[in-house]
């Protein structure tokens, strides 16, 4: 049985959890389909929030249609990513979690990283942040066939640092990343931002408003109770 002075390890989804990509990233389509006077639908977005390789929205793809013209996708995505890229110059690590990851070092739990981006947006933001070497393992869509809420991700990053999916709390801010980490078989903690919040979340064990909200200590009492 899952006790809550068993937990070993906490695995941190890293867009809109660690850095809030996920914000700027709206704005910035957002800001294509105001230029053809239309607005981007958020419930649509959301489906895509946290790595759903399979979700039907693609936002070009929308576009057209709604436009019923073919646009010029790649210069679309090289002003968009501009936009995006220049809303997250400069911004630092969502609050409270810095000081979460090192309670978590210095009660000597293992850290991982459970990424649908690649490898070297997330390790460029984490070494950025000063935050890189307080992991010990980092899984990204570089490692695995299927992102979230395939729970492969997960697993897998369980599986680098020694640790059973039951040892595990993980924190996600997407519905695809509390879906998928349910079903590693994960103790899950749902911390949304501005653009998760309107998030289905149901599926985690928990949810706070922010990283500060929540000691080590009392997470894990609230672990054990919940499992015992």
């Amino acid at each position: 049985m899952f006790k809550g002075n068993m937990v070993k390890a906490l695995i941190f989804d890293f867009d809109g959890l660690i850095l809030d990509t996920e914000l700027p990233d709206f704005i910035s389509w957002q800001q294509v389909y105001r230029g053809f006077g239309l607005e981007l639908p958020l419930e649509l977005w959301l489906t895509t929030v946290g790595g759903d390789s399979e979700a039907e929205f693609e936002p070009h793809e929308y576009l057209e249609r709604k436009l019923n013209i073919q646009v010029d996708r790649e210069q679309i995505w090289v002003q968009r990513r501009k936009s995006y890229l220049d809303h997250l110059e400069g911004q630092q690590a969502m609050p409270g979690v810095e000081a979460a990851l090192q309670a978590a070092r210095e009660a000597g739990l293992k850290l991982g990283i459970a990424s649908s981006s690649p490898d070297n947006w997330v390790s460029g933001h984490l070494t950025r942040l000063g935050l890189r070497s307080l992991f010990d393992v980092i899984v990204t869509a570089d490692d695995v066939e299927h992102t979230k809420p395939d729970p492969a991700l997960f697993l897998l990053t369980a599986e680098k640092m020694g640790v059973q999916p039951a040892s595990t709390v993980v924190f996600e801010d997407s519905h695809n990343g509390v879906v998928g980490a349910k079903r590693a078989g994960m103790f899950v903690v749902a911390v949304p931002n501005e653009i998760t919040k309107h998030s289905d979340l149901s599926a985690a064990d928990l949810r706070l408003d922010s990283m500060e909200d929540l000691s080590l200590d009392r997470l894990r009492e609230i672990v054990r109770d919940r499992h015992e």
